[in-house]
């Protein structure tokens, strides 16, 4: 009988320190404050990326291929048909103003969809080239966007044309 009592007796205290402890532990999770986490939200990504586009259209139209350039990373690379990569901000800077100074005059930039993370995300989109009010060449283009200080920047940039190498020349 004095075993049964004090097994009675453990197994009370056991159970009063398990609910001792699990109260504790909720009181202590009910006041810790809760930071949530960030969400990456793609639709906001891809209004942020459109209207950086529409920003590239309207500096490559006043002739600033400083100002393109710099939509581009330090480290982004700029590939298109027939070359090299163009690799830098410096050196896009440069490409950007001789294909300023070779008579197109306005891009159209279209997105087509965007797909990624917070930091990253890929555009699929198309273009299309003026000499004034000439259509010179039109195509489609993937753009890996990087985001630094809290904005996006071109980081790898690829296009190529839908022409065939014959009009694309003319």
């Amino acid at each position: 009988m004095k075993t049964l009592n004090n097994f009675i007796i453990f197994s009370t205290l056991l159970l009063l320190c398990i609910t001792i402890m699990n109260g504790c532990k909720n009181q202590t999770e009910e006041t810790k404050e809760v930071t949530p986490e960030p969400t990456f939200d793609l639709a906001t990504a891809k209004t942020q990326i459109i209207a950086a586009n529409k920003t590239f259209a309207e500096r490559f139209v006043a002739k600033d291929s400083a100002g393109v350039a710099n939509l581009y990373t330090q480290d982004a690379k700029f590939m298109m048909n027939g070359s090299p990569s163009i690799v830098g901000r410096e050196h896009i800077q440069s490409v950007m103003s001789g294909i300023i100074n070779s008579g197109i005059s306005s891009v159209d930039l279209i997105t087509i969809d965007v797909w990624g993370t917070e930091n990253l995300v890929t555009e699929e989109g198309e273009f299309a080239l003026y000499a004034g009010e000439n259509k010179v060449d039109e195509g489609k283009y993937l753009i890996l966007w990087k985001k630094v200080d809290g904005k996006w920047h071109l980081f790898r940039d690829i296009f190529n044309s839908n022409l065939p190498p014959s009009v694309q020349a003319e």
